[in-house]
């Protein structure tokens, strides 16, 4: 079975050989935090499952990739999106937040407008003909394929073009010109979608965060009045073609959990401790497939080896299954220690792969 059939057979729920696994070190200068690019290497060329085909050299050419097609990961410089959002970010390679906020009064809303989808997806420039390019390249050689909005599509674009305080009182007030707002995201995202059913992917992913550390970032009321029905605009069509939705939030989401698979998800990628592993257990196991993000806060970065395995396999024997709706990301910032990420790669393909429980 290829990496593709057994990632659709997973999140279908139709019994994979394994389960499937990802992860990727963000395209910072990782010198600039005190790691040494050359150990860095040698643990992912360790670690082939996870890093397959590695080449020396290609922490260096990520970074650098991001001055060339990542204007908004840039530090030092201001970006401003399609919607008309500031960015400014500390470090290359990560993500900054909105300094400017283009409707932080509605006396501006007059006049204001999407971008070009010709050539925009509303957070960077976007070639259309690259785009199906890259995913024909990828179909040929029988890799999995997705696309997918911008992270930040429809509750985090309305609160970066208002801010978040804003955006709140504006889902307390009813405000029409919110409502509003919502609708012109929305239309421009249903747009995207159409654009990407036609390139027929695998896969096309939904993604924003909705929750905090311990709490969503608005009320279950106001996720089921202003946001769920956006959801469901986006994606009812790539269901109804056949393509697996996938949906995206981090912090702790749990009430938002009914609307989120009501509207649509065929996979949602959460986290694990935020949201509690026996939590997800309950509410999601069984109902929507599960690609679990691997804790990058607490036990990875302070944990002991010991405690990372414990944790991984914690997540398997919990969250999965023989029929299969599991899979696990880990995306690890500093100052996760060396012999942590080394535990964390080597947890995940052991219990995932090599010993993988129901083979």
């Amino acid at each position: 079975m290829t990496d593709r059939e057994n990632r659709i057979r997973a999140w279908r729920s139709t019994g994979p050989d394994w389960i499937p696994i990802t992860s990727g070190l963000p395209w910072l200068d990782w010198t600039e935090f005190g790691y040494d690019e050359a150990e860095l290497e040698a643990l992912c060329m360790k670690h082939p499952i996870l890093f397959p085909g590695y080449s020396t050299g290609a922490i260096r050419r990520n970074h650098e990739a991001v001055f060339r097609n990542y204007p908004d990961l840039v530090a030092g410089n201001s970006y401003t999106d399609g919607w008309g959002c500031v960015w400014k970010t500390p470090h290359t390679g990560m993500v900054g937040g909105v300094a400017v906020h283009p409707l932080e009064d509605w006396a501006a809303f007059a006049g204001y407008g999407p971008p070009d989808i010709e050539h925009h997806d509303g957070t960077r420039a976007l070639d259309w003909g690259e785009l199906a390019k890259g995913i024909e390249t990828a179909k040929r050689e029988g890799w999995f394929t997705g696309c997918g909005l911008p992270h930040g599509h429809t509750f985090l674009r309305a609160q970066d073009i208002r801010g978040y305080m804003n955006a709140i009182l504006d889902m307390a007030d009813e405000e029409p010109r919110f409502v509003a707002l919502l609708e012109m995201l929305t239309v421009f995202n249903e747009q995207l979608i159409q654009r990407f059913i036609a390139l027929a992917p695998d896969s096309i992913s939904i993604a924003e965060d909705l929750g905090m550390q311990n709490s969503p970032m608005l009320s279950a009321e106001q996720f089921r009045q202003f946001i769920a029905p956006c959801y469901e605009r986006l994606t009812r069509p790539v269901k109804r073609a056949g393509i697996i939705v996938h949906e995206h939030s981090d912090g702790f989401i749990l009430p938002l959990l009914d609307d989120i698979v009501r509207t649509g998800g065929d996979v949602l990628n959460l986290q694990d401790l935020v949201n509690g592993i026996d939590n997800i257990g309950r509410e999601a196991k069984g109902r929507i497939a599960i690609d679990l993000d691997i804790d990058r806060q607490h036990v990875t970065v302070s944990g002991s080896p010991a405690d990372i395995d414990d944790h991984i396999r914690e997540c398997v024997t919990k969250l999965g299954s023989k029929a299969g709706g599991l899979s696990l990301t880990y995306q690890p910032w500093p100052p996760t220690p060396v012999a942590n990420l080394d535990a964390t790669f080597g947890a995940m393909e052991k219990y995932c792969v090599t010993d993988y429980l129901w083979r």
